[in-house]
C-alpha cells in the first residue's frame, strides 16, 4: 500500500488531477458537426368508421318525499333557585393612623 504522506504520491495525484481538467476543457471548447436532420416518411391518415348513434335516455325524475312531521316538545322549565339566607357583613378592624409631623425632629446631642 502507498503511503499517502510521501512526496511521489502527492505529486502523481497532481499530476493526475490537471490532466484531467485538461482534457475536460478540450471536450467543452471542441465542437461537434452538426447533424442533418432525419426525415420521417409520411403515413396516411387513418379513417375511422362511423359512430353509432347512442339514444338518448330521459332523465329519472325524483321522487319527492313528505317533511317528516316532529311532535312539539314542552319546553324545559328550569328549578327556581333557593334562597339563600343573608349573610351578616363583616367588620373590619380600624387601624390606627400615625399622624403626620409638620416640625423636622431636633437632635438632643449637642455639637
Amino acid at each position: 500500500m502507498a503511503n499517502l504522506s510521501s512526496p511521489c504520491f502527492i505529486i502523481l495525484l497532481s499530476i493526475i488531477t490537471l490532466s484531467i481538467n485538461v482534457d475536460a476543457r478540450r471536450l467543452l471548447e471542441a465542437t461537434l458537426p452538426e447533424l442533418p436532420k432525419p426525415e420521417l416518411p409520411s403515413l396516411p391518415k387513418v379513417e375511422l368508421p362511423p359512430l353509432r348513434e347512442v339514444p338518448i335516455l330521459p332523465k329519472p325524475e325524483i321522487p319527492t318525499l313528505p317533511k317528516p312531521e316532529l311532535p312539539e316538545l314542552p319546553k324545559p322549565e328550569l328549578p327556581a333557585l333557593p334562597h339563600l339566607p343573608e349573610l351578616p357583613k363583616p367588620t373590619f378592624p380600624v387601624i390606627p393612623t400615625i399622624p403626620k409631623d409638620t416640625k423636622p425632629l431636633q437632635s438632643t446631642t449637642s455639637p
